[in-house]
Formats: C-alpha cells, structure tokens, sequence
C-alpha cells in the first residue's frame, strides 16, 4: 500500500474540539512555525552582568551623543540604566533631610536591626535610604555598615522605621550615630502584585503586629509601572500615577547621578505634578503627559492630556508664544495608555480609543473618537510598529490600520480562560520582527507572575503559545534579536543559541508539538501501522549527536482514553548537520485514530518537523 502523507494545518488550532481540528496541531509549547512546518525557538543568553532589584516592566532602549547604547528599565523598586552589561541605579530621591541627634538605636542584645528615627518620614516598607555622616560604632555595629544604602525592612510607625544590618548589637537599647546623620530617600517603591480589594484579608495583611494601627503610608492598589521616552540624549522617566522626572545623560550615568523631577528644576512653568504617563512626541518634539494635574492645580484628572512648549521639556506655561497647551478626553473615566504611531497617537481609556494628531498653532494637538466599547488589558498590552497596532482585550484581541477591527485568533479561547484576570496590568506586549511575531507576555491562572505567551504571526496568520517567564520585553535594537528581563534580576538576548541561558552551565529547553487526534484509515475499521518514515532537520544544532523524541499515541474511539500501553516514542539522533533523513522505523500500532507529537529536551539541539510518512494497513473491524 502507498505510505500516508501526514500534512498537519499550520498553527495551533484549540477554539474547537480536538477532533473537530483533525489534521492541525493542537498543542505545544516553545515552538514556532516557519513556512507552516513547527521548529523549536532559540535560546537565550545573560545581557546584564549582575542582578538588578525587582521585577522588570519596563525597557527602553536609546542612544547617548557619544554613542553609548543604552537602556532604560524600571522595575517595582528601582529605575535602572543597562549600560554595556551593567545596570546602573539611577531611582529619583524624595527626600534628603539631617536627622536629629543620636538618631539611630539598636533593637536588642544579638538582633541585627537597627531603629532609625525620622519624624514623618513619609517611607513604605520596602523603601530605600541611605545613610551618611553616622558617628560610631553604636553598640559595637560598625558605621561601615551603617553609612551605606538600606532597604526599610519595617515601619514602626510615621516617625521611626527599622533596617537591618549584618553586624548584631551586644547590649541593645543602645542610640547613637552623633549630630549630623543625613538620610537620602529614594522614591516610594511600588507593589509587585495587583491587590484585589480593600477590606479584610486584603494585601498586606499581617504587616505590623497584632492588634496594631494600620501603617497607611503610601497605600496602594495597582502595580509600579513604568513610561518613558527620551527627548533627545535625555530620559524622561515617570512611575504610574506618580511625577515625572529628566535624567539628564550629559552628566554621566552613575547612580550619583539621579533622574531629578521636572517640578522642581530651576526654570521650568507650570510643568506636572503628577501623571498617569509621559511621552515624547517624535515628529513635532512636544512632551505629553497624559492622566495629569491641570495648571493651578495639585488634583490628578485621568481624562486630561498636557503637553510642554515644542523643543522645551521644561515649559509648560500655555501662552500664544507658546505651543504648550491641553485637551481632555470626553470618552471613558480614566485614560489607560497611549502609543505614538507614524502620523498620530493613540489613546486608550477604559471604553474607548481616540486619536491624537497634531494641528500646528493655535490648537497644536487635536482628538477623534477611533472606536467605542473597544477595552484594552493593561497598559502594556498594546504594541505599536510599522502600519498597524495590536493589542490584548478583555476578551478578544484588535488590529487597528486606520479602523479598529478584531484580531481572529485560533487560540482564543484557550488564552482567555487561562489569563489571571487579578494580575492584567501585568500583560506585555512586544514584536519579534526577525520572525514576523507579536508576543504577549500573561500571567495564568497558576501564577501571580508572567508564565505564559502566546504568539501571532502575522506573516503566516497563524498562532501558536507556550510558557516562559518573561515580564518586559523589548524587540531588536542594539542587539540583533529581541531581548526581555526574567524575574530573576536578568535581561536576556532571545534567539541566541539553542538552549537556557539563565544557568550555569546551561539547561535543555524543552518544546514540543502535539497534533489533534485523527482518522487513520477511514475510521469505521481499525488500522494496523507498522512503519514510520520520519522527517526532521537539524541543521542548526551544535549537540554532537542531535536528538528528538517522536511518539505516535493510538485511541480505539473518540472520548476514549489513549492506548499509552501502545504508544510508539521514537528517538531520532543524526550528525550535524542532517537536512533530513528517511529512516524506516518499524513500529507496532493498532487503532482507529493516532495523535502526533514531536519534542526534544536535549542541550544543543535545534529540530524542524516536515512531512512524516506511515505504512498503515487494514486492520479489521475490533
């Protein structure tokens, strides 16, 4: 009898039943498709040198005039600048203020914590300061470790915090550290997990001891997010619903060189005090806040839209000498993000999306409702490139090339009712335009943290998904292939090598792809298949002997459990580099339907699955 042809659908197909996608994939994990044939993805590889503090969701690449290449990336804790592998702490400081005599106390005999005393220090749990001018030692703790940078481990209450020390007290109780002890706040750090509520039970519950008041300071609900923007060599950074600050990069990135508010730089007019996000306005050079405090007022509108004098990101002043002006939107309570596209930018609020161009004197800027009732994930869910936007929905994703219009997506379904919906500002978008891919980073239900993706590429117009941890992500730029920041404290070069980067010595990257169950034969009488004519490339490896695991798995009936006793795991190893082989393999399979699965889990390996072969035969009717 001839051989079977197995010619599976590009894509992963899952809005249907697994039968009702007969001859398409159906699962699959660290895969893609590359002219309808699924390989597995490259690896990564460590960008960053040492580990920065928090969770990274944001990065933002730019160039200096000296030609440095540089990125800006913002986690919960820090903002940091990743200059040449290292990563620079360049956090805004709050507050710098010379406490009161012998401010600093130890807690007790063999306790390494120490009580520093700061009337309305205004600091959250978390925070960090850094101490200086600290006279000692206090209770046999040395000032080496106290005139450093700390991380506040406890609120006491508005006026003392504790940190901790290395060194522990051998009397306790004991206050010292002179006259002249400065005490250089950093910015308020933000949460790393949505809180869901306000009530009982609510984050963080149990902070403080029993039975204790409630520590309020700097209370929120919503996660640190970071926008920024350069406006020439400078960085305009501003945290979510926080100020905006310039770090300016003429005098040197060190973490002595601090991103300052632009509030309160000598010379600036009317500039913000708070804003939801800050942007810079490619084409006419004007920086725009958007959700912000109007002239005159210290009360953040979520709705209003300012932006500073063309060329002059200090002047905020609206005169008819001026090109500084504003605009609020009148669709939605709260403006949710905005991308700047080649002739416009768009704005999305929590029930629309608007339009913003700019006019030129004496409006500079003007607003068109794009699309009502058109909802948008999270901030960071929306990606931007070339002539059309994408984003994530709360049900359903868009496309927007001049009108707004649903993105069909195979695995719609599949995605949605496994997105944390506790955690959606979490959501990243991105591109891989190597690979013509749109990338969207999600937290799942089994995790507070990002732990899956799923990709569109809309060269093939296909989808596909898998896990990884990944929280920001940021396509080709200074690199050759895309880079994103792990949860571990690292940004990481994507599509480098074949395998997992983040461990010393590398790990195997596991991939696969499942096919849907389908019809051996025609179904009503059991087929017998006794030979398997693989066809798999690995070209690309650099394992001596490349491997992957091919398994046909039979089932008698639909709804039926699989015949795993039966199943067929066949491993293929070939001498880099083989094109492809057609190697008999002679298995033993009897049954009415099959599925297809091709995986690896080999350090070095790189496979391509093409057009596989079965000898099947007629096999009776059970």
């Amino acid at each position: 009898m001839p051989l079977s042809k197995l010619q599976f659908k590009p894509g992963i197909n899952r809005e249907g039943t697994n039968y009702s996608n007969s001859g398409g994939w159906f699962d699959c994990d660290k895969i893609r498709f590359r002219e309808g044939f699924p390989e597995n993805i490259g690896g990564w590889v460590k960008l960053t040198d040492s580990a920065f503090l928090g969770i990274a969701r944001s990065i933002h690449p730019w160039s200096a005039l000296d030609g440095n290449q540089l990125y800006g990336m913002g986690t919960h804790l820090k903002y940091y600048i990743v200059e040449g592998g290292a990563t620079i702490d360049i956090t805004p400081i709050r507050r710098t203020v010379t406490l009161g005599v012998d401010p600093i106390t130890t807690d007790a005999a063999g306790s390494a914590v120490l009580i520093i005393t700061d009337t309305n220090h205004g600091a959250a749990k978390e925070d960090f300061v850094t101490l200086s001018g600290a006279t000692g030692p206090i209770d046999d703790i040395p000032v080496s470790e106290i005139n450093v940078e700390h991380q506040i481990t406890e609120l006491v209450d508005a006026n003392t915090y504790q940190i901790t020390v290395t060194t522990t007290a051998t009397a306790g109780s004991v206050s010292g550290g002179g006259a002249a002890v400065v005490a250089e706040y950093q910015i308020n750090t933000g949460l790393n997990t949505t809180i869901i509520g306000l009530g009982w039970g609510a984050d963080p519950w149990g902070a403080g001891g029993w039975g204790d008041a409630a520590i309020t300071t700097t209370v929120g609900t919503k996660l640190r997010l970071w926008s920024e923007d350069n406006f020439g060599e400078d960085l305009i950074i501003c945290p979510r619903d926080g100020s905006i600050y310039l770090f300016d990069t003429s005098v040197g990135i060190s973490s002595t060189n601090r991103a300052d508010e632009i509030s309160g730089i000598a010379g600036q007019v009317d500039a913000p005090t708070v804003a939801r996000e800050v942007m810079v306005s490619n084409n006419d050079r004007h920086v725009i806040a958007f959700g912000t405090n109007d002239v005159g007022s210290a009360v953040q509108d979520l709705l209003l839209i300012r932006w500073a004098d063309q060329e002059d990101n200090l002047n905020w002043e609206q005169l008819t000498t001026t090109t500084a002006g504003t605009l609020r939107l009148n669709t939605g309570s709260e403006i949710i993000t905005a991308r700047e596209v080649r002739d416009e930018i768009l704005v999305w609020t929590d029930a629309s999306l608007h339009s913003m161009r700019f006019l030129g004197p004496p409006f500079t800027f003007g607003q068109r409702l794009v699309a009502p009732n058109t909802s948008l994930v999270g901030p960071n869910a929306v990606i931007a490139f070339d002539d059309f936007t994408a984003w994530m929905g709360v049900d359903q994703f868009y496309i927007y090339s001049g009108r707004v219009a649903p993105l069909h997506c195979t695995v719609e379904d599949f995605v949605f009712k496994r997105l944390n919906r506790g955690q959606l500002q979490k959501v990243y978008a991105g591109t891989n335009q190597n690979e013509a891919e749109i990338i969207w980073l999600y937290p799942s239900t089994a995790s507070e943290e990002v732990d899956s993706y799923v990709i569109y590429n809309y060269e093939q117009n296909i989808w596909y998904y898998g896990t990884i941890v990944r929280t920001a992500w940021q396509d080709r730029y200074f690199e050759e292939t895309p880079i994103a920041a792990g949860d571990d404290g690292f940004v990481y070069i994507h599509e480098n090598g074949c395998d997992d980067g983040s461990t010393t010595p590398a790990t195997a990257i596991n991939a696969f792809v499942e096919s849907s169950d389908f019809e051996i034969g025609e179904g009503y009488h059991f087929s017998f298949i006794r030979r398997l004519l693989p066809d798999i490339t690995f070209d690309g490896s650099v394992a001596d002997m490349p491997q992957a695991t091919v398994t046909i798995t039979p089932r008698e009936f639909l709804g039926t459990t699989y015949d795993t006793g039966d199943a067929s795991a066949i491993t293929r190893s070939a001498t880099v580099p083989v094109e492809q082989f057609n190697d008999q393999f002679h298995i033993r399979l009897r049954g009415r339907e099959i599925k297809y699965r091709v995986e690896s889990n080999q350090l070095g390996v790189f496979w391509r699955q093409g057009i596989p072969r079965l000898d099947i035969r007629p096999d009776g009717r059970r």
